[in-house]
């Protein structure tokens, strides 16, 4: 399984940014988005299940501003970010994963990561 993100950049705060994930072999794969900052700890944002289960998770730092979503015809998931906040500043991971509504588990395959700085 291949992950390629991309859509990362520059944002001013407040600002908005859309986040893609090409999967090959996606299939009924549960898709997550994880970020890194310098000096903390990776943290895993949101996640997506297949269509048929219908289970998204997002963590607190992100709920009601981040919006995940899938479209498994492209073999893409993405990640909306709105209301970005100078602390969203991170590299950005999509990546497979283990998928409940109270919390994602990292699998093992990553995407190479995507950088998102909001700053004014």
């Amino acid at each position: 399984v291949q992950l390629q993100a991309s859509g990362g950049g520059s944002a001013p705060p407040g600002g908005s940014l859309r986040l893609s994930c090409v999967v090959s072999d996606m299939g009924d794969r549960a898709i997550g988005w994880f970020r890194q900052a310098p000096g903390k700890n990776r943290e895993g944002l949101a996640c997506i299940s297949n269509p048929r289960d219908g289970t998204i998770y997002y963590a607190d730092s992100v709920k009601g501003r981040f919006t995940i979503s899938r479209d498994d015809a492209k073999s893409t998931v993405y990640l909306q970010m709105n209301t970005l906040e100078p602390e969203d500043t991170a590299i950005y991971y999509c990546v497979t994963v283990t998928c409940w509504r109270q919390e994602v588990g990292a699998g093992d395959f990553w995407g190479q990561g995507t950088l998102v700085t909001v700053s004014s």
